[in-house]
């Protein structure tokens, strides 16, 4: 079954066949909109935007997409500030909100809450992430800015995801991605934060090469480094946080002894493990990163609509 008129909710949904028209639209997308060209075709059409859990680039860039389209969003950002603060249930808030709009983007703390939402109401479903669970849209997004870099095509793509492999759901989402394209990755994280077992499996599954260590060294042999915060939000207990939260640091001392067309990737938002002397570097893929999500984002929207471009 094609992408397009479904919900998004894991990366393992998509065929390779997929990830090669999702790349395309959103190249010919990021084209029109340099050119300027109107791309006005959501008129009438209603996003909305459910953020249960902390968010800025994720909810602009999917309000932003559908302004770009044409459409108009409506939100609610936080549990606080939703009726969920006064115990009702999210299926009756997503009840509503299927009356309301005619596709939703959701955040949530729970791994799951997307795949609810889909079961629960008739409109797509965007996972915009769940709890430690996934980020899809987030892995087509770093996908598509690997693709932008040149080392898809190179069909020899090493990458090291650096920090919080445990918890990282943008890390889980973009693992089985890039599983379509024979990728080989190095996990680099303390051994408390390794990669979970069910995505060992699906890489043995898929035969790809991966090692696992502690050694921030192993950076220097990649075309991708993808550095992750280790995230506070996950942890129950404090000290472990405290522990963890320094690990590992990429700097200018560091990415110089890298491979000369490396690019370092970070989700954002950063805390200290990717210094600021870092950002004027050819490397610093991360700014551009944040960009690519709207027209990744646009893309998605169009599939999921049935709206053509």
């Amino acid at each position: 079954m094609s992408w397009k008129k479904q919900s998004i909710l894991s990366a393992a949904q998509f065929t390779s066949a997929d990830l090669t028209e999702i790349l395309d639209l959103s190249q010919r997308i990021e084209t029109a909109l340099s050119a300027k060209r109107n791309l006005k075709l959501l008129d009438d059409f209603i996003l909305a935007t459910l953020f249960f859990e902390p968010s800025t680039r994720t909810r602009l860039s999917f309000e932003a997409a559908m302004h770009r389209l044409g459409g108009r969003v409506i939100s609610t950002v936080g549990v606080q500030f939703s009726s969920l603060a006064k115990g009702e249930t999210l299926f009756d808030t997503l009840k509503m909100v299927e009356s309301y709009s005619d596709i939703c983007a959701i955040r949530h703390s729970v791994e799951g809450a997307s795949s609810l939402a889909a079961q629960s109401i008739q409109i797509p479903v965007i996972n915009a992430g769940d709890g430690a669970g996934e980020h899809p849209t987030q892995g087509l997004l770093d996908l598509y800015t690997i693709h932008k870099r040149g080392f898809l095509e190179r069909g020899k793509l090493k990458i090291a995801f650096v920090g919080d492999i445990r918890f990282g759901r943008t890390i889980h989402s973009l693992v089985q991605l890039l599983s379509h394209f024979g990728a080989e990755m190095v996990f680099i994280s303390p051994d408390e934060l390794q990669l979970p077992d069910k995505y060992r499996r699906l890489l043995d599954a898929a035969k790809i090469s991966y090692t696992e260590t502690h050694d921030i060294a192993a950076l220097r042999d990649v075309h991708v480094g993808y550095i992750t915060r280790i995230q506070e939000e996950r942890f129950t207990d404090h000290r472990e946080y405290e522990k963890f939260k320094d690990a590992y640091i990429v700097d200018l001392e560091l990415v110089e002894k890298c491979r000369k067309d490396i690019a370092i990737m970070h989700p954002l938002p950063r805390l200290s493990e990717v210094a600021t002397d870092l950002d004027r570097h050819p490397a610093a893929a991360y700014f551009e990163q944040a960009n690519n999500g709207l027209y990744v984002r646009m893309a998605l929207i169009l599939g999921l609509l049935d709206a053509g471009f």
